[in-house]
């Protein structure tokens, strides 16, 4: 992790709503409509020996229907037969039964060790599946929104180890090729761990492409192996096929081959040798300074620095660059200056456009330079931190915000994990290039808003969820808060029995639903065709958040939980259950 650089999540303030007052239950009826299955869904409960937590929260709580991001009101499930079954919605007063689309060649009940059988939908015309036996299948699908193209012929299938479930895919063209990438999520004994649960998580990163004979088949190209202590709570290749974002409790690393691991140790003997930093730097609240020694035989002549506004480059003799890369923030680049020192350094005045910022790094990434204090900025720096330490618990009682006592908090705020982090990692290198640590900021769910870009991440931040979209081709602004659903952290916590999470694509409402039956919804604030007055603060109320219950007819326990901008979809053993939240455009 030492070359990673260390982000943020910067929160939009005019997204947040700091005076929301709650939600009103409103008793409104929501039309509710049931198809009955002609077969039962193809559950597979929990083994004896799949006794972990992670093996409850990979499978257990394994969400049977599938949601067709490209396609409006579309979903699947798979049933005790082996068939994949459709469902698409136009019009609530003119439900047809769900109709096969696929049927897996494989007999299901056949095989002892299988999970449940999985689907990832890569693109409008291309679909990964999963039979839950450890056999692969890309099938390519036509438009899957029209009856009359929609062909589906399996162009690779392929036995790859032991069982998973299909955790993401993508589809994209590199070098001129046709390829998918398919992460596999398994939970394998360990027989190295003696002190922890006995097992550990593999995500495997698996590329499949057309192969060049032009006989339009598929080939795997590559497989990369990734292993972890923790199930994780999201995970998703970057749209292009070029890195791999994940959301754990416990971070995952590499597995590297023979190969690798000897190259690794090369470039370890390498970065031992260079232990001399390669520059010096220092700062105040108006300029950088850096100091580089400079070989005895270079002259002026043989120097060349080029400043912009947010880069720098330095090269000696027209050979490659000494120093290069991306300023942590910008700088007067016309009064930038470097001069030669006597004792042959280099030295590189920086003027700084945001007076007073201090810069945790130079060069963005770049760990070869080391930084070098200055006496009385430690001084400053820690007589500006002395207000946060004190030797008695509460020096201060009558103050008017006395520090927070965390036994006050309620029991629906605590949570059991409280350490998650977002790596974002290469997959070239195959290193961690960001990390995000989400300290209390815990995961809820994920949504797809937009199939063309990575799934969206919803984040406890205090009360609120906010919902958070990964742009994996904007450096700068790489997860992007786009909407909040107000204190819907804190209802949630509430939610002991709560099974699965989703919200509507454009965020018009947020739900959960728990283990049997019941469903609640909670829509965003919305103008009030009455007049509404708050009586503590006296002022007219122009908007209202509802939250409505749906009660299920139904004994059996809920597998699947689907929302889209109009309807929310509920999979039971024996019944697919449609709730109307809002009314079509």
């Amino acid at each position: 992790m030492a070359g990673a650089a260390h982000c943020s999540l910067q929160a939009k303030r005019l997204l947040l709503d700091p005076r929301f007052e709650g939600y009103k239950l409103s008793l409104e009826p929501l039309a509710c409509y049931q198809l009955g299955l002609d077969a039962a869904v193809a559950e597979v409960h929990l083994r004896d020996d799949q006794y972990t937590l992670d093996h409850m929260r990979a499978f257990g709580m394994y969400n049977y229907l599938h949601l067709d991001s490209w396609y409006q009101d579309s979903v699947y499930y798979v049933d005790q037969f082996g068939r994949v079954m459709n469902l698409s919605v136009t019009l609530d007063s003119a439900l047809q039964k769900p109709r096969e689309v696929f049927r897996l060649p494989t007999d299901l009940t056949a095989c002892d060790n299988r999970l449940c059988a999985s689907m990832h939908f890569s693109s409008s015309t291309w679909v990964i599946l999963s039979d839950g036996t450890g056999r692969l299948y890309l099938i390519k699908s036509g438009k899957r929104g029209s009856r009359a193209s929609e062909k589906r012929e399996i162009v690779f299938n392929e036995e790859l180890g032991s069982p998973f479930i299909i955790a993401h895919s993508v589809s994209f063209v590199k070098s001129e090729a046709h390829s998918l990438a398919v992460l596999l999520l398994r939970v394998e004994k360990d027989e190295l761990d003696t002190k922890g649960s006995g097992f550990h998580v593999t995500l495997e990163w698996v590329t499949i492409a057309e192969r060049k004979e032009g006989d339009h088949r598929y080939e795997i190209i590559k497989r990369r192996i990734l292993q972890g202590k923790s199930v994780p709570h999201y995970a998703a290749i970057e749209p292009s096929g070029d890195g791999l974002m994940i959301v754990s409790h416990k971070r995952f690393t590499f597995m590297q081959s023979e190969s690798d691991k000897l190259e690794e140790n090369d470039d370890a003997n390498v970065s031992n040798e260079k232990k001399d930093p390669l520059y010096y730097w220092q700062q105040t609240e108006d300029d950088v300074t850096i100091t580089v020694h400079l070989p005895q035989d270079i002259t002026k002549d043989d120097i060349k620095v080029r400043f912009s506004p947010d880069n720098i480059c330095v090269t000696l003799k027209n050979q490659i660059p000494l120093m290069e890369g991306n300023l942590y923030s910008s700088v007067d680049h016309e009064s930038c200056t470097w001069i030669i020192r006597e004792d042959k350094s280099l030295e590189i005045s920086l003027i700084k456009k945001n007076e007073g910022c201090r810069w945790p790094e130079l060069i963005i990434g770049d760990a070869r330079g080391e930084f070098i204090m200055d006496p009385s900025q430690c001084s400053e720096i820690a007589e500006s931190l002395m207000h946060l330490t004190s030797e008695v618990m509460n020096p201060n009682p009558e103050k008017e915000n006395p520090p927070c006592n965390a036994q006050e908090l309620e029991e629906c705020d605590a949570f059991l994990e409280d350490g998650a982090s977002l790596c974002r990692f290469d997959g070239d290198t195959l290193k961690v290039t960001h990390i995000i640590n989400l300290g209390s900021n815990q995961y809820l769910f994920s949504v797809v808003v937009n199939p063309k870009e990575m799934p969206c991440f919803c984040l406890r931040h205090d009360v609120d969820a906010l919902l958070w979209q990964p742009h994996s081709d904007q450096p700068e602004n790489m997860w992007e808060h786009i909407a909040t659903f107000n204190a819907l952290g804190y209802v949630q916590a509430s939610k002991q029995d709560k099974k699965f999470m989703a919200c509507a694509p454009d965020y018009s409402y947020a739900a959960l639903c728990e283990c049997l039956r019941r469903v609640f919804i909670y829509r965003q604030p919305t103008p009030l065709a009455t007049v509404l007055y708050n009586r503590k603060e006296g002022r007219q109320v122009g908007q209202v958040a509802k939250q409505l219950v749906a009660t299920l007819e139904a004994n059996d326990p809920i597998l699947g939980f689907q929302a889209t901008s109009e309807r929310l979809f509920v999979l039971t053993t024996k019944t697919l259950f449609l709730i109307k939240v809002n009314s079509g455009n």
